[in-house]
């Protein structure tokens, strides 16, 4: 939970075989997307997102409800690429201060590098790696006592996605690991050697709305011990589910809601969630403002229930009359905003 300012020492491009790099660790464009503008404008232009980029969803959205200004207190609690942090940045200049959370240590050093060299120093920046849970006791080491505005954006960042070290797609091959933090708690394979059938149908259920759960939950479980990588996950369900008569699509969707599932259970997402929602209004200062983009049902009932009942209680002043989609022009520009959902709440 230490505050983070990494100094990232200059690495050379790695050397590869032929004429175009295969492997992720050889693509240097990847790694380093912001030094290749024309290519990342041409993959833009086609509605993609960069490998080794992050889209931020909703900032025109998210900017008119939080309404920053120079001299506010803001926390982006989970910073991602940085780049709703960045229009933050710019408008709470001069005065103002950012404190980020994040709890990948392999993107947050990056993230610092991004926004240091746009020239947000310590004096406006803080960066923690610690998870949203700990929001109090960050805001309290930081000495921030009541913030103006708060954001979560809950989605997995594309990064993460494109890394297949991570294990946090089916598309590509890599490690079942998962862990948003690769440095502590089981990954996805050791959660897989130990769960009971019923307990990892329940999971697939409960995480992911999986409605295959106890049939995939079965196979799984019986395989136990062969699920190393997400290749032999994917494999599984698609070979289970072609027996079963299900189309490709079908297919699928339930590898996606699958991988869903096992990483919200390794990263505890929901408890998560839950910890930060409690800990929101008293990190608030009165009138101060949240945000949350949430991805699935799962995290946007919680989202929902918590907002509630805080309006309720008398915690918040306002809340969302409904939730805020992205706009038809950024769900063709950006497909991965299709799914998102933004939800506000106004303290008392």
């Amino acid at each position: 939970m230490d505050e983070q300012q990494p100094d990232i020492p200059h690495k050379r491009r790695p050397r590869y075989r032929g004429t175009h790099p295969r492997s992720f660790s050889e693509k240097y464009k990847e790694h380093d997307p912001l030094k290749y503008q024309s290519d990342v404008e041409r993959v833009l232009s086609r509605g993609d997102t960069p490998a080794g980029m992050h889209r931020s969803i909703c900032v025109t959205e998210i900017l008119q409800i939080l309404d920053p200004k120079p001299g506010d207190q803001v926390v982006d609690a989970t910073l991602g690429y940085g780049g709703h942090a960045r229009e933050l940045l710019k408008r709470i200049i001069p005065g103002g201060r950012l404190v980020g959370l994040d709890a990948d240590p392999v993107e947050l050093p990056k993230t610092y590098r991004r926004l240091a060299a746009e020239g947000y120093g310590p004096d406006v920046l803080s960066v923690y790696n610690a998870n949203f849970s700990a929001l109090n006791s960050v805001l309290s080491e930081a000495g921030m006592h009541g913030a103006a505005i708060i954001l979560a954006d809950l989605g997995l960042s594309s990064m993460q996605i494109d890394n297949p070290e991570r294990g946090f797609t089916f598309k590509r091959f890599g490690p079942l690991d998962m862990r948003m933090d690769p440095s502590k708690g089981r990954s996805a394979a050791e959660l897989l050697r130990s769960i009971s059938e019923q307990d990892l149908a329940e999971l697939l259920a409960t995480n992911a709305d999986e409605p295959d759960a106890k049939a995939i939950a079965k196979v799984m479980t019986r395989r136990r011990g062969t699920l190393n990588n997400t290749e032999d996950l994917a494999g599984l369900i698609r070979e289970l589910l072609g027996s079963m008569g299900r189309g490709k699509d079908e297919r699928v969707k339930a590898i996606r809601r699958c991988f869903q599932a096992l990483r919200i259970a390794v990263n505890q997402e929901f408890a998560a969630l839950d910890s930060f929602l409690a800990a929101l209004p008293s990190c608030l200062a009165p009138g101060g403002r949240v945000a949350i983009l949430s991805f699935h049902s799962g995290e946007d009932t919680r989202v929902v229930r918590a907002f509630e009942e805080g309006k309720r209680d008398g915690l918040y002043r306002a809340i969302f009359d409904s939730d805020i989609r992205a706009s038809p022009e950024e769900r063709y520009a950006n497909p991965r905003s299709k799914s998102a959902r933004l939800r506000w709440a106004e303290r008392a």
